[in-house]
């Protein structure tokens, strides 16, 4: 009897620690000061529609079992990453539990307002294969506050470039500031550059052509082209999206992960030199004529000690 009562005992006290550590300690400890990029509700005037109360109405509706609305350093295309001072002012928060649709932390904006109704109206009539509800039955202020709610999602998170690299690349987050700090190459010096063309020629030309203009001997198998390296919209990538390209590839494409075959800083020396490749003109390829061509090139005699294939010839 005495052994039941003391396992009774320890199992009461555990419960208890854990509830006071997960719990307890976080609520008195854990006091994030406001970030000054939660969402301002106030945005949309009230005379169009009220996104406080749409946020009652996302509530009301369960909207938050399967939108998330946090992104983490593993999200991409999902916006500016969340920081513990977004949600100060957000009581009760709609972080949400699964993802069984997408996450709506920065959705603001990323749609107009009638393509938001129409989606809450009939969502397979815009994102076909969808398994979201239908809102119709909603009032049309209920309808209109919720839309509003939705558009003001994320709208004091600014992008602040058109092309950014994934935030594990960037100095803002600890996986950039660690790559940052592992950073060995001087990537806007020539002689950096000039090391990087003996890579890029020896791994990246068959595809992508000696000048970058994707018009390598292997284009003509692909069926999604390399691009043309030399378009001035090049010039917006820095640095470290030159590096998570070359490292990661690009998905649906047969740009392998160099990561996997490179080192860091071969990679570093490879995004010197492709800093180099962006003109103020595109210079197109319109025509097969315009290809590298792969040379035959004639092998050496061989010894007789060495067995040499049959070339057909006596």
């Amino acid at each position: 009897m005495y052994g039941y009562r003391l396992g009774a005992i320890g199992i009461v006290t555990t419960f208890f620690i854990i509830i006071f550590s997960t719990v307890l300690m976080p609520m008195v400890l854990f006091q994030p000061k406001p970030s000054g990029r939660g969402n301002d509700y106030d945005v949309i005037p009230a005379s169009v529609a009220d996104a406080k109360r749409g946020r009652q109405i996302y509530v009301r509706e369960g909207c938050f079992y399967c939108h998330t609305q946090f992104t983490r350093i593993q999200d991409r295309g999902y916006g500016p990453l969340v920081k513990e001072g977004d949600y100060v002012y957000e009581t009760p928060h709609q972080l949400g539990t699964a993802r069984t649709g997408p996450d709506l932390t920065n959705e603001g904006g990323r749609f107009p307002g009638q393509w938001q109704k129409a989606h809450l109206i009939q969502p397979r009539a815009v994102k076909p294969g969808s398994i979201m509800p239908s809102f119709s039955y909603l009032s049309e202020e209920d309808m209109n506050d919720l839309v509003a709610y939705i558009q003001s999602l994320g709208n004091k998170r600014t992008v602040t470039a058109f092309v950014t690299a994934p935030d594990e690349y960037l100095p803002t987050t600890p996986q950039g500031r660690a790559l940052a700090a592992g950073k060995t190459v001087d990537t806007n010096s020539d002689a950096a550059a000039n090391a990087g063309r003996g890579i890029y020629t020896q791994n990246c030309a068959a595809c992508h052509g000696l000048e970058g203009r994707g018009n390598g001997p292997n284009a003509i198998t692909l069926e999604k082209k390399p691009p043309n390296l030399t378009r001035d919209y090049y010039k917006q990538y820095s640095d470290e999206f030159w590096f998570y390209r070359v490292s990661e590839g690009v998905v649906g494409t047969r740009m392998p992960r160099w990561n996997e075959i490179l080192s860091p800083e071969q990679r570093w020396y490879l995004v010197a030199y492709l800093k180099t490749l962006p003109k103020d003109h595109e210079e197109t390829v319109n025509s097969l004529d315009q290809l590298n061509v792969a040379e035959p090139v004639k092998l050496p005699v061989m010894s007789h000690e060495v067995y040499e294939p049959h070339h057909g010839k006596e």
